[in-house]
Order: C-alpha cells, then structure tokens, then sequence
C-alpha cells in the first residue's frame, strides 16, 4: 500500500520541480527582454509583484486607449459623400487616389458603395482603360476636427467628384460641408461646416513617433462610425507610387475603406497622421496600412485656409536610389543619398549648379537617405525658399545653394526615375553618334550602343541606348569609354538615354 502511495508522491516532486524549472527559464526571458507586460493597472501589477525579488525588470503597462476614445472619439466625424464620378466600361475609376493599393487580385465591384475608395495597382503593363462613362457615385469616409469652428482634416480622394458632402457627428447631428479646397499631391482636403463649439483633436508631431510604437485608429470602416483599432509603427518616412510628396508612416493598425481621412493617435492622445492607404492583394485590410504625417495636412490647411490653394516647390530634378553598387562607382562611404539622373534645362536644380551624377546626401542639414527623402522634402516646402544642398561630385563632396521653384508652372517636378538591373559585367557594343542621331536623341555627345551581350545585356542596358557618361565623365569617343574604364573599380556607373529619358545603370565588372 506505501509503495502504491509513494509513486504519485513523487510524480507530484517532480512536477512541481518541472514547474520551478519553467518558471526559472521564463524569469531568464523576461530578464533578458527587460520587459514585463501587465494587463491591469499598474497599481494592481505593482502589488501582484511586491514579493518580487529587488531585481525584478520594470513594469510596462500595455496603453489604455479607452481613454483616448473617451476623449477625443467625439472629434472624429463621419463623411458621406454624393456625386457623379467618370469610370471605364472595365469597371476602373478615373485614377482619383484610393483607400487601397491593390496587387493584382480579386476587384471591387464597381457598384459597391465603397468603390471610389479603391483603385487597381500593379497591373502588368498598366491597367487599360475602355471608353468613360459616368455613374453616380456614393461613399463614405472619415475626418476630425481641428477647429471649434468647424474645420474639418479628410482625405482629398474621400470627396473628389463629390456634389454633396455631409458630415456626421456622434451626437448624431448632420451638416452640410462645404470644401474649402484639396490638394491631391498630398492627399488633403479642408472642410468647413457651420458650426461652432465643436469638439476638436490634440495635433501632436509626426517627428516624435518611434517605430514600435502603439498607435490608435479612429474611423468609419465599411460605415461602421466611430469604430477603434490598434497597432504598431511599422515604418516611417515611406515613399509610394504617385506620392513622391509624402513620407507615409507604415502601421499595422486595421484600416479598411471608409477609415480614410480619419485619424491616427499616439499613446498620449495626439493625432500625429491621418490614414489614407492600405496595401493591399484583396482590397481588405492585410496588415499594411498608411497615415499622412500631421505636419504635411497642417502645412496644406494652413494654405488652403488662407489662400483657397495650396503652392508646392520645385527642385527640377529627376532622382534614383543609390545601390551598393552605385555607392562603390561613385566612391560613397555608404549606399545613401538621391542619385540626379536628369536636370531641367533652366530649373532652380540648374540654376544652382547641379548636375547629372551629382548624389545629394543632404539639404538643410537633413540626411537624404532614401532617394524619396528628397522629393518628400521638396514637397513640404514653399516656392522662393532658399535650400542649401550637400552634393557628392567626383569623390567629394560639395556645397551648392537652389532657390526652389512653384510646382504649377510646370509638370516637371522632383521626380524618381528607376531602372530594373542585374549583375553583371560590361559588354557593349559601341559607334559614333551621326549628327541626325544626335539631334533627334537631343544630346550633343555620346556614344550609340548598337549591341548588347551577355554582361551589359544582365545589367539591364538595350541596343539603342544612347551612353553618355561613365562614373560621372562624360564620354564622346572610345578612347574615353578606355580612360573612364581603366579608373573604375569593380562595378561602373553608366549614364544612359532612353527613350527621352536619362537613367543611370549600375554594371557590376569585378
């Protein structure tokens, strides 16, 4: 009979001893995380942990947002909107900006209500359009109070082609808004109602969020007003297609059509983005979603409020990405900066002296990381304004100084340019340009490549690609394709025109 009670006896030793290991090896992984999170308050935690030995990591209290929402929901607004909005007999809109970046999927059906809040990505070869049509179209949206007065922060593609629009308040009243103006460069729109002693939203700094930080989404997602969802930064500083002029902070907070325009709150109740976009292969939330920093809307408001119009500087520039294979042709310490492959002829970017193969590591001090650094910079500024730009030209580094330009005198904006290449080797087949191809290229020197084999071919070069510079050095005869090969490492620059437009190739030759 003892031994029949001492086998349990021991089963139940060893699973306490089991536990005692458990618990040893989770305290190692709190330590080594210095984390540990409660679900209650803190007060609560503190006592649950009085017993805890001295050196017991810190509490982190998870955020309560109920709070936020307490606060500051009544700010946030629903917006309907009416109208009638061009669209092809393939179903697709008028290109009027979206809620949603899609990957080729699944499409939205052109007489959902949501409709307007998408738009079709990545279509291979562009997305073709059939004949337009117009169709009614209603949608709905989100937006927040800035002014007691009724100054109302949405999204430009919320009321584009919109006839009427409402706004809706918690309390239930409805009024009329009337658009004070919008900028699709940035994707901003100003609303006034005739109200006044109105709930408005804490602006915080965009500047001031850390990537991994909670934020909070307040919305009307599928219509559902006043609707709450939370997540992380993800990323910050974002360039997208089309939205050179804005450096998107990347969340994970669920943003679905008709959260648009609505805002986007730190952890202290300041909105610091209004969400505009998802990334998406379905048109649903899929875990990307994007908010306009606050100090862009705020910098278009003031504008827009003061003027009816919003004005954006020019640099007159087109811009690449600087790869590790760029960075060793040029002799960069480190693959950053915006790679100018094209100048206008007679541009501030001109006038200052900047030149093609120029790699523009700064402007005012401000590191330009990512070539999208650039153009989200020049956005945000004001035509007249004065930049102070830090170049890298022939191994060094160098001080120019641009008065920027209005956007609106002409289409020709910071742009960036990309070329899809491949390792590999030089390997070109080269002749002088005649005085015809020269004229009709629109260049006076360079080289015609005739022929592209194996090595230039996988760099992404074409026959009838006009070369034009080698690591910077301009090039008009072979001897000088010899010279600038005979100085360059393992990997080259070529500048190239194609098709109008002048692109830089890295080519790997190690």
């Amino acid at each position: 009979m003892n031994s029949l009670i001492s086998t349990p006896r021991r089963l139940v030793a060893a699973l306490l001893a089991a536990g005692v290991l458990g618990a040893t090896g989770a305290g190692l992984m709190t330590a080594r995380t210095a984390h540990a999170f409660s679900f209650g308050n803190a007060a609560t935690a503190a006592a649950a942990n009085a017993d805890a030995p001295s050196a017991a990591p810190a509490l982190v209290t998870l955020p309560d947002f109920s709070q936020i929402t307490q606060r500051y929901g009544a700010a946030v607004v629903n917006i309907s909107v009416s109208g009638v909005r061009n669209v092809s007999d393939n179903g697709d809109d008028d290109g009027s900006g979206a809620a949603s970046r899609q990957h080729p999927g699944p499409q939205i059906d052109p007489d959902d209500p949501f409709a307007p809040f998408f738009r079709y990505f990545g279509v291979p070869g562009g997305a073709l359009r059939g004949p337009q049509m117009q169709r009614p179209m209603r949608g709905e949206g989100s937006g927040f109070i800035i002014d007691p007065n009724g100054i109302v922060l949405t999204n430009a593609h919320v009321v584009k082609g919109a006839d009427r629009v409402t706004v809706k308040l918690t309390d239930r009243r409805e009024f009329r808004a009337k658009v004070l103006g919008s900028d699709p460069k940035t994707d901003i729109a100003v609303l006034k109602i005739d109200a006044t002693g109105l709930p408005t939203v804490k602006l915080g700094s965009s500047n001031d969020v850390k990537v991994g930080e909670w934020v909070l989404a307040i919305g009307s997602p599928f219509g559902f007003e006043n609707s709450v969802t939370a997540g992380v930064v993800s990323a910050k500083g974002r360039t997208l297609p089309d939205d050179s002029y804005v450096p998107f902070i990347q969340t994970d907070a669920a943003v679905n059509p008709g959260n648009s325009g609505g805002p986007l709150f730190n952890t202290r109740g300041e909105v610091v983005g209004i969400n505009s976009q998802i990334y998406s292969r379905t048109g649903g939330y899929q875990g990307v979603s994007f908010a306009i920093p606050i100090e862009v809307a705020t910098h278009v408001e003031q504008q827009i409020v003061k003027t009816g119009k919003v004005e954006h500087a020019r640099l007159g520039v087109t811009v690449q990405g600087v790869n590790q294979t760029f960075a060793n042709s040029f002799k960069l310490a480190k693959p950053e900066g915006a790679l100018v492959a094209n100048v206008d002829e007679d541009g501030p970017a001109a006038k200052a002296g900047l030149k093609t193969g120029d790699v523009i590591l700064k402007i005012n001090d401000e590191p330009i990381v990512t070539s999208g650094d650039l153009p989200a910079y020049i956005g945000q500024s004001l035509p007249g304004q004065k930049v102070q730009l830090e170049v890298w030209r022939d191994g060094a580094a160098k001080t120019l100084v641009a008065t920027l330009g209005n956007a609106n005198d002409r289409s020709g904006q910071v742009a960036q340019a990309s070329a899809g290449v491949k390792k590999g080797q030089l390997g070109l087949v080269l002749r002088p340009l005649q005085s015809q191809e020269a004229r009709a290229a629109g260049v006076d020197h360079g080289l015609l490549i005739e022929d592209v084999r194996g090595p230039a071919a996988l760099a992404g070069v074409q026959g009838g690609d006009v070369l034009l510079a080698i690591n910077g050095m301009p090039v008009r005869s072979m001897d000088q394709v010899r010279a600038a090969m005979d100085k360059s490492g393992k990997s080259v620059a070529l500048l190239i025109k194609r098709d109008g437009d002048k692109i830089f190739v890295p080519v790997n030759i190690g």
